[in-house]
C-alpha cells in the first residue's frame, strides 16, 4: 500500500457519498461501519453524528460532546455551548489526514450604538473545551464605514484586525473584495479559543445617505462563506450568525481513567487499526487535545473500540486497482489486515531463476533510476533555488551590489543548507524571537560564530521592496551601537538574513524585570548610545534614515550591556533635502508619534518622539501600552506629562531611579523626554541636541544622593483626561501589550513579540 493516487481519490469520494446518504460505509472491499455509538441515534436531520458526539444519555464521551435535536429533530445543537451545528467531520481518511472539525452558526458582532437593532451578541468563549478557532478555515471580517475592528485574545497576549473605509458613495456599491472599502479581512492567531471585539468609528466623514451605513460589525467567518461582491452587506443587520470551523480533539488532561480504557490508547501502536496523538499548542493556555484516526488500510470511527476495520483490497474491482497496487494476476491475491499479499503457493527451480533474473535486472533499473533521480533532483532543485533568488528581490540586490552610484557595502551571501545546518534546521527550540517581520533563530556557523538567523515571513512581489530595503540599509551603516548584518540568502522558500547575535535580550526585558534592577547610571548610558545611534542613522549616515519603530523591544544589549538598535524592517530612507517622507501608518502603539499617525508623513521628529517614550520607560519603568478593554484608557505619555506638569514627577519614577539619580540629573532628564513628546514635531529636539545634553548629563555626573523621599511630593491621582499637548486623535483601546503594529487601509493589524 506504499503507492497511492488514484484509488484514494475514488475511496474519499466513496466515504463522502456515504456520509451524506448514510453514517455506514458499504461499497465493493469496504466493510460496514457505523460512526455513532451502538444503539445510538446516528444523525440528527441531514448531519451525521459520530462518536465522541452523541445524542441522548450513554451516546456521547462527555458534556462537551452532547447534541441537542431541535425542532422536529431536524437541527443539532452542542448543548453545552449551544451552538447550531452544521457539520461534524471525523479524520477517518483511509489515506489523507486532515484536522477533525465542526462547523457551528456563531453569532456576528455588531456595534449597538450605530445599528437600528438595540439587541447586541457577545462572542461565545471555548476556553476549557475541546475545541478552538480554525486558524486556517476562518477569517475575522470588519464591515461598515471608517470602521477600525480589533479582535482581542481572551489572555490579552495578541490581537487582530483591521480598518476600513469610504468615500461618497454607498459602501455596499463599491464593495467588489474585502480589501479595505468599506469591508476588510484579517488572518486570526493559532490555537485561539476566545477573544473579544471592539468596534469603534475613526474620526472622518463620508456620504450618510441611509443610517444602515452607520452600521459597524467585525465578526468571525469560515472563508468560503463570506463573498463581498456576492453577499448584500445590508442584510448583515438582519443576520444573527455565521458558520464558523473550529477544530476539535479529545481533554487529555482531565480524561477520566474510565475513558482512556474506552478508547485503548494503552494499547494502540502503529500495528493497531488505529493511533491517537497528543497535539501540543504554540499557545501553551490552550489545553493539549488528543486526536486520534484509522491507520492506512483501515475505515471507520477511531473513538470507538474496534470502530476502524479492515478494507479489503482483493475484493475491489480490477479496474479499480490503477498504479495504487500491483495486480497479482497470475498469482492469488490475500487479504491480510491493512494490507495484502500476492501468493501462488509452491515455488519451484524455474520460477526461483526467473525471479532471481529479475531481481538482478530489477537492481539495475532500480540503480539507473536512483541516478536519473538524483540528477533530475539536483538540476530541480538548482532551477527552484533560482527562482527563489529571483522571487526574494536577488535581482533588486545585485542591482543594488553593483551600481557605480551605489554605497551598499558587499555582505556575504549564505546558501540555504549552511544556514538550515547552523539553526539545526530551523529548530524551534533555537527561536530567540517573532515579530511582524518574521522569526529569528540562533544559530552556529561553521567557523564557530554564534548568529541571529532572521527567516522572514512568506512574502509576494508586494514585500520584496520592504525586504531588500532592510538588506541596503543595513549594509550601509557601520555604528557599535546598531546590530551589524553579517549576510544574507535568497535562494530559499523565504528570505533569511543573518545578523551579528547580540546575548543580553532587549531592553524591555530588563526594565520591566524586577528581577533585574538597572541602575540609574546604566539608564543615562543606554539612553545616551540610542541617542548616539538615532543621530548616526538621521545625519551621519550615506543618506539620512528613518528607524521607524523605536521602541524598547527593538534595543537590545550586548555582553557589556551596551544598546544595539535592532529591526529594520520598516525603516525608509530619504534624499538628504527631504523633511519628511509620506507612507501608510506603521510602527507601534504607545511609542506612535500622533502627528505622523495623523498625517501619514514620516520624518525624524517622529523617530524623536519614539525616543522620548523610551525616555519616559527608562525614567519610570513602567510600560507604554495597557489594555485594550480599560474603560478610561490613558496612555504613558499622557501620564508622565502630567504628573511633570502637577508637580508629580517623583512619585511616577522608578524606584532604582529615585535611590540612585541625582534629583537635578533627573529633572534635566525629564524635562528632554518631554520635550521630545511635544504634539508638533517642530517643537521636538533633533537627535543632535539630544545627544549633546545627554553627554553633558554624563560628564558633569554627581554621585548618587537617593531620593526615596522627594520634597514637596503632591498628592496626585492619575488624571483621566489626556494634556492638550499629547493628546492623540485615537479612542481608547488604541495599544497592545509591547506589539508591532501595522494599521493602513485594508492591511491587517498583527501583534508579536519581537526579538
Amino acid at each position: 500500500m506504499a503507492e497511492l493516487t488514484s484509488l484514494q481519490i475514488l475511496l474519499l469520494l466513496l466515504m463522502c457519498s456515504s456520509q451524506l446518504e448514510s453514517p455506514a460505509v458499504e461499497a465493493a472491499g469496504f466493510p460496514n461501519t457505523t460512526l455513532a455509538k451502538h444503539k445510538c441515534t446516528p444523525s440528527c436531520g441531514t448531519v451525521p453524528i459520530p462518536f465522541p458526539f452523541g445524542i441522548g444519555p450513554g451516546c456521547f464521551l462527555d458534556e462537551w460532546y452532547e447534541i441537542s435535536c431541535e425542532v422536529n429533530k431536524t437541527v443539532p445543537r452542542l448543548k453545552k455551548l449551544d451552538l447550531q451545528v452544521l457539520n461534524i467531520s471525523l479524520n477517518e481518511q483511509i489515506f489523507f489526514r486532515t484536522d477533525s472539525v465542526i462547523t457551528i452558526n456563531y453569532p456576528i458582532i455588531h456595534s449597538k450604538s450605530s445599528c437600528k437593532r438595540n439587541d447586541t451578541r457577545d462572542p461565545v468563549s471555548l476556553q476549557g473545551s475541546p475545541f478552538t478557532f480554525s486558524s486556517s478555515s476562518n477569517t475575522f471580517i470588519a464591515v461598515g464605514c471608517n470602521n477600525v475592528a480589533i479582535m482581542e485574545t481572551d489572555a490579552n497576549s495578541s490581537f487582530v484586525g483591521c480598518k476600513t473605509r469610504c468615500t461618497g458613495a454607498n459602501y455596499t456599491s463599491m464593495v467588489s473584495a474585502c480589501d479595505g472599502f468599506g469591508c476588510c479581512q484579517s488572518m486570526i492567531p493559532s490555537d485561539l479559543q476566545g477573544f473579544r471585539v471592539d468596534l469603534r468609528r475613526e474620526n472622518s466623514t463620508f456620504l450618510k445617505s441611509s443610517g444602515d451605513q452607520d452600521c459597524q460589525y467585525g465578526f468571525l467567518a469560515s472563508n468560503d462563506w463570506f463573498q463581498p461582491n456576492k453577499t448584500d452587506l445590508y442584510a448583515l443587520r438582519d443576520g444573527d450568525y455565521a458558520p464558523v470551523v473550529l477544530n476539535w480533539g479529545i481533554l487529555d488532561a482531565s480524561l477520566p481513567k474510565s475513558l482512556r480504557l474506552q478508547l485503548d490508547w494503552t494499547v494502540l501502536t502503529s500495528d493497531e487499526p488505529a493511533e491517537c496523538r497528543t497535539t501540543s499548542y504554540v499557545n501553551k493556555s490552550t489545553t493539549p487535545l488528543i486526536r486520534c484516526s484509522c491507520n492506512d488500510g483501515y475505515i471507520g470511527n477511531p473513538y470507538l473500540r474496534d470502530g476502524c476495520l479492515d478494507v479489503n483490497e482483493c475484493e475491489l474491482p480490477e479496474w479499480q486497482l490503477l498504479d495504487w497496487r500491483r495486480s497479482c494476476y497470475p498469482q492469488k491475491c490475500v487479504n491480510i489486515p491493512g494490507n495484502y499479499k500476492c501468493s501462488n503457493g509452491k515455488r519451484t527451480v524455474t520460477s526461483l531463476i526467473i525471479g532471481l533474473s529479475s531481481s538482478s535486472g530489477s537492481l539495475v533499473l532500480i540503480f539507473l533510476a536512483w541516478w536519473m533521480y538524483k540528477l533530475i533532483k539536483k538540476r530541480r532543485e538548482a532551477k527552484l533555488k533560482e527562482k527563489f533568488f529571483k522571487r526574494n528581490g536577488g535581482m533588486i540586490l545585485q542591482q543594488q551590489l553593483t551600481s557605480p552610484d551605489g554605497n551598499v557595502e558587499k555582505s556575504k551571501l549564505f546558501n540555504s543548507k549552511e544556514l538550515e545546518k547552523a539553526t539545526d534546521h530551523f529548530n524551534k527550540d533555537r527561536i530567540l524571537g517573532k515579530g511582524g517581520q518574521g522569526t529569528v533563530y540562533k544559530g552556529m556557523l561553521t567557523d564557530g560564530r554564534i548568529v541571529a538567523v532572521k527567516k522572514s515571513i512568506s512574502i509576494d512581489e508586494k514585500n520584496v521592496e520592504p525586504f531588500i530595503n532592510e538588506v541596503v540599509i543595513l549594509s550601509q551603516i557601520n555604528h557599535r551601537n546598531i546590530v551589524k548584518l553579517l549576510g544574507c540568502c535568497l535562494e530559499s522558500e523565504v528570505p533569511l538574513l543573518v545578523y551579528e547575535f547580540i546575548p543580553n535580550g532587549t531592553l524591555y526585558g530588563y526594565l520591566h524585570d524586577p528581577e533585574f534592577p538597572v541602575s540609574w547610571e546604566a539608564r543615562l548610558q543606554i539612553a545616551t548610545e540610542v541617542a548616539s545611534a538615532l543621530f548616526y542613522l538621521h545625519s551621519s549616515a550615506s543618506i539620512p534614515i528613518y528607524h521607524r519603530d523605536i521602541k524598547s523591544s527593538n534595543i537590545l544589549l550586548d555582553e557589556k550591556h551596551r544598546a544595539k538598535i535592532a529591526d529594520f524592517g520598516t525603516s525608509r530612507s530619504g534624499a538628504l533635502d527631504q523633511t519628511h517622507v509620506t507612507t501608510l501608518v506603521q510602527g507601534t502603539f504607545g511609542y506612535l508619534d500622533p502627528e505622523y499617525f495623523r498625517s501619514g508623513q514620516f520624518s525624524d521628529k517622529s523617530d524623536v518622539y519614539s525616543y522620548g517614550i523610551v525616555l519616559v520607560e527608562l525614567l519610570t519603568g513602567q510600560k507604554p501600552t495597557s489594555s485594550l478593554v480599560a474603560e478610561n484608557w490613558i496612555g504613558l505619555a499622557s501620564s508622565f506629562i502630567i504628573s511633570m506638569e502637577e508637580d508629580c514627577l517623583f512619585d511616577i519614577l522608578d524606584p532604582q531611579v529615585r535611590k540612585e539619580g541625582g534629583e537635578e540629573e533627573i529633572i534635566v532628564v525629564a524635562n528632554l523626554a518631554k520635550r521630545c513628546l511635544k504634539l508638533k514635531g517642530r517643537k521636538r529636539p533633533t537627535m543632535k541636541d539630544i545627544v549633546i545634553e545627554l553627554e553633558g548629563i554624563r560628564n558633569r555626573s554627581q554621585p548618587a544622593t537617593g531620593l526615596a523621599e522627594h520634597q514637596g511630593k503632591a498628592d496626585c491621582d492619575a488624571s483621566e483626561e489626556l494634556g492638550a499637548d499629547v493628546a492623540l486623535s485615537i479612542s481608547r483601546g488604541s495599544e497592545a501589550d509591547v506589539g508591532s503594529v501595522q494599521l493602513s487601509d485594508g492591511h491587517p493589524l498583527l501583534t508579536s513579540d519581537t526579538w
